[in-house]
């Protein structure tokens, strides 16, 4: 009898010992728990790059146009922190071609036009004056190895909220079909380089 009074006691104080474990884990129900706090995303983000070709000072770009191969540099004598939306803004070249095979034959440039065009990473705004230099010469200036080209374009004042300009170069050539022919065949070349706005844009 008495042993079945020990096994009920203690059997009573494990449940006992049971519900006392599982009462302090839990948390007492007058405390409400904390709702896990939120980041909110911010406003306003941070302003993206513009990308600017003539950062360093210079670039120098290699076009192809059928047989010819065009190495031009480009330069700004004016420097990039005053290329400013108010500002004329100069951009010079200088310009070599050479021709393969080279039988001899000569190559002429005979226009060469530069479009500016402002823009944003939202919008495109209404392109500038195309600027034109034709040769004054037929059939046009001699620009084959060791002849070279050199010409300064400008870019006019640019809208507010354009923090780029796009500026498109289209050469014209004429390629002497033979050393000693009067037939010349056309080729036409494309460039274009960008430019940073500096009023208030981050360069890269």
């Amino acid at each position: 009898m008495r042993t079945s009074n020990r096994r009920t006691a203690r059997a009573g104080a494990a449940v006992l010992i049971i519900a006392l474990a599982l009462t302090g884990c839990s948390a007492p129900p007058w405390i409400t728990p904390s709702a896990s706090p939120t980041v909110s995303p911010s406003s306003t983000e941070a302003a993206q790059p513009v990308p600017n070709d003539l950062s360093s000072g210079s670039t120098e770009r290699a076009l192809t146009a059928g047989p010819l191969t065009i190495s031009i540099d480009y330069w700004s004598t004016l420097t990039m922190d005053k290329w400013t939306a108010d500002a004329l803004k100069p951009v010079s070249l200088s310009m070599i071609t050479s021709i393969a095979p080279n039988d001899g034959q000569k190559v002429y440039l005979q226009r060469a036009t530069m479009i500016a065009t402002p823009m944003s990473a939202t919008e495109t705004f209404e392109a500038l004056s195309a600027q034109v230099d034709s040769a004054t010469t037929s059939p046009g200036y001699l620009v084959l190895d060791p002849y070279s080209y050199s010409q300064t374009f400008t870019a006019g004042p640019t809208p507010k909220g354009a923090t780029y300009v796009s500026l498109e170069f289209t050469y014209e050539f004429l390629v002497q079909a033979t050393p000693t022919s009067s037939d010349y065949a056309k080729q036409t070349a494309t460039d274009t380089i960008t430019v940073a706005i500096m009023d208030s844009v981050i360069t890269q």
